[in-house]
């Protein structure tokens, strides 16, 4: 499918039926595989044939979607798994091992930002976090001898920076790493980050993909383009023998457009086993197939929204990159002509008194800790994922009392400013 158009991928790409064949993609359902001999078994077991044995590792209907979403980013190989998170950790482990060193962007989710600080810290790999907006020569400063990869987010969640891909690619190549860009906001319907240089991409399907608050899910796509062998001493698990599966050197049988796949489910689902449930790569493929249409809705809504907000005096600023005001504006013209998302974030003057009046009075828009859903929902940070925090401490996180996170729907934009207007109206001095 890879000739034809992004509206076209996201219906048919993945999955083509043969003669009387289900016209939907099949539900597998089942944890095992059925072989004939034992000497069929072992060729999947040694790698040397393609099928299916345990869905802990592989299952045809996660395969269909992944193929899918690979097709959409323009990769050679693609994996889902049970979360974002899952994804972002199997695609950083997979080429990270103890005493690795990870170069980030500072502006990344929260929970992604706690995986490498944290919990991939207590495994031996280190991570030095740079600004988004740094320049080539501090990004350059940040590399080290040992580190084996570089990772940004796209558009971030929750702080919207507009992540400069090909600036970071480039750096990330002069010292022989991936890139591994997180695109959950905008998907490939808004952005490909391969195009602009990037190595691996990275997805919460449980967003925008699925679109409807139904399925937890994750995915990663290999572009297929980083030549494993050319830094082999930097990366062993994929350019030297691994000796769990009978001497297999991954970046050698399967080159460039399918050992890093192959070894992340191979050895990675093998041992975690954080694979996508097949009921939930269903519904996520219900979820592509209208994304191409659904993401244009979202981000008309959210434009329409932040220009309202930002004309309203009860509004400190709003942040989303659509604005000419946004100082994301420009690079996201270049990454998103045709917009990022549907999040915007904006401050409420009068910081957390005002924030829990405007919350209490929405009547059609949910206070939900989602984003990227059909249904509009917001949140502020200062009431729920951060409370224990203080005002001052808040502001010293960039996250100030009054901030509210808005992730604008598929709902009519009007309804949606009218229900925004009548809660910012609620607002006492």
């Amino acid at each position: 499918m890879s000739d034809f158009k992004m509206n076209t991928k996201c219906v048919q790409s993945g999955y083509r039926p043969g003669n009387g064949e289900p016209r939907q993609v099949p539900i597998i359902q089942s944890t095992t595989f059925k072989y004939n001999t034992s000497e069929d078994m072992g060729k999947l077991f040694d790698l040397e044939a393609e099928g299916y044995f345990y869905t802990r590792l592989q299952n045809p209907t996660n395969d269909y979607v992944a193929a899918k979403i690979c097709d959409m980013e323009g990769g050679s190989a693609a994996m889902l798994t049970s979360s974002g998170q899952a994804a972002n950790f199997f695609a950083l482990f997979n080429i990270c091992e103890c005493g690795s060193h990870i170069v980030a962007s500072s502006s990344i989710y929260g929970g992604t930002f706690n995986l490498i600080a944290v919990t991939m810290k207590k495994m031996g790999i280190d991570v030095t976090f740079v600004s988004p907006d740094a320049t080539e020569e501090e990004i350059d400063a940040a590399f080290k001898e040992n580190t084996r990869a570089c990772f940004g987010e796209t558009i971030a969640n929750p702080a919207l920076t507009v992540f400069d891909i090909e600036k970071w690619a480039k750096i990330a190549h002069k010292h022989g790493v991936p890139l591994i860009v997180d695109n959950t906001f905008p998907t490939p319907v808004n952005c490909r980050p391969i195009e602009w240089g990037a190595d691996i991409v990275t997805h919460s399907t449980t967003k925008y993909m699925d679109g409807h608050g139904a399925g937890v899910g994750g995915a990663i796509v290999d572009s297929g383009k980083f030549d494993w062998m050319a830094h082999k001493d930097k990366f062993p698990g994929l350019c030297t023998p691994d000796e769990s599966y009978h001497g297999i050197t991954y970046a050698e049988k399967f080159g460039n457009a399918g050992a890093f796949i192959t070894k992340c489910t191979a050895q990675l689902m093998r041992d975690f086993g954080s694979i996508q449930s097949p009921q939930n790569a269903y519904l996520l493929n219900l979820g592509l197939e209208s994304l191409h249409v659904r993401i244009a809705r979202h981000v008309e809504n959210a434009q329409a929204v932040a220009e309202f907000l930002e004309a309203n005096p009860k509004v400190e600023y709003v942040n989303y990159s659509g604005l000419k005001s946004n100082k994301y504006y420009k690079l996201a013209q270049k990454y998103l002509p045709k917009g990022g998302c549907g999040v915007v974030s904006f401050e409420l003057k009068g910081g957390r008194s005002a924030a829990s009046q405007f919350m209490s009075q929405l009547k059609l828009i949910a206070i939900e800790t989602h984003v990227a859903d059909a249904r509009s929902c917001c949140l502020n940070p200062a009431s729920s994922t951060h409370r224990q925090l203080t005002d001052e401490q808040l502001k010293e996180a960039g996250i100030p009392a009054g901030l509210v996170r808005l992730s604008c729907g598929i709902e009519d934009k009007e309804d949606l400013i009218h229900d925004i207007k009548q809660a910012l109206d609620s607002i006492k001095d």
